[in-house]
């Protein structure tokens, strides 16, 4: 796994503001997206990254690398809302999290093992995900994703499920759904 020390943040983080700031002032935002296999894994990590950024940082919350690093997706959209520009919603097999770990296979292993699925498929509370989203005002892009076998999978009919899933959960926590 990379990894950076605290300290380095602080450096990392000028650097990325510089680079988000250069985006801005060509209109187009940042969104960094912690994920498995990067510097930027765990919640801890997210809250020292946002600590050293500044606001032309956005946050990319991706609820299943999220969940699969041990985090928590509400608390980090609670610590960080403001900064949210783009939300990937997938969701986790708990059993077969439970399994790679205790293996300690390789993330990629994990995937193809098919640690991964779309919303309601899974074990993350889409409902309250979706009512912490509402909590902080977020009116921002929300992408259905899964990382997953097609031959396991059958993508269409995956991507409807997770689809009809967000509908309803994003729909009852007060958001408008556009066609």
């Amino acid at each position: 796994r990379l990894s950076i020390t605290p300290q380095d943040f602080a450096d990392y983080g000028r650097k990325l503001t510089e680079f988000a700031e250069y985006l801005r002032s060509a209109g187009v935002p940042l969104s960094y997206h912690p994920h498995m296999g990067t510097i930027v894994e765990t919640d801890r990590e997210v809250d020292l990254l946002m600590a050293n950024t500044g606001p032309a940082v956005g946050l990319l919350i991706d609820s299943g690398h999220v969940t699969y690093a041990g985090g928590d997706p509400m608390g980090l959209v609670r610590r960080h809302g403001t900064r949210l520009n783009h939300i990937h919603c997938k969701d986790i097999r708990g059993a077969i999290l439970t399994d790679v770990k205790q293996r300690d296979l390789s993330f990629l292993d994990a995937v193809i093992e098919g640690v991964f699925t779309v919303p309601g498929d899974g074990m993350i509370d889409f409902h309250q995900f979706a009512a912490t989203l509402a909590e902080v005002g977020y009116g921002g892009w929300v992408v259905v994703e899964a990382e997953q076998d097609p031959a396991k999978a059958p993508p269409l009919q995956y991507a409807r499920m997770g689809f009809e899933h967000l509908t309803a959960a994003f729909s009852a926590a007060g958001f408008s759904i556009l066609p």
